[in-house]
Formats: structure tokens, sequence, C-alpha cells
């Protein structure tokens, strides 16, 4: 099984204040193999928007059929 690098879960969600830091982070991940897994979540904390991201890495799943 192919494993993420230096010991990184498969599954990551990303989470953060909606900003330049956050989609570097994002596109960080999708550079080392990561995929997107569904859309970005959003929500306000009253003063900043939150965004949050899951990622996954791609290969055979433990337990696929």
């Amino acid at each position: 099984m192919n494993l993420p690098p230096d010991g990184m879960p498969i599954y990551r969600v990303l989470t953060g204040p909606d900003d330049a830091a956050f989609c570097r982070r994002v596109s960080d991940a999708l550079q080392l193999g990561y995929q997107l897994h569904g859309g970005p979540a959003l929500t306000f904390n009253g003063t900043h928007v939150i965004v949050a991201q899951a990622v996954i890495w791609p290969g055979e799943r433990v337990g696929a059929a």
C-alpha cells in the first residue's frame, strides 16, 4: 500500500481562516499527492470566515472490496 510521506495520515482535515496561508496549506497537500475529498465547509466565527477542507491519500483502501 502506497502511504503518505513522513508518517502523515491518509485522511486529513485542514482548517483555518479563509486566507492565502490556508490556500497554500491545501496547495501543499495537493502537491504532496493528496486529493480533495468533497467540497470545503465554511463558517463564520463572528470575525473571520473559517474554512475546512478534507484531503485523502489516493490508493488502495483498507477493507476495500
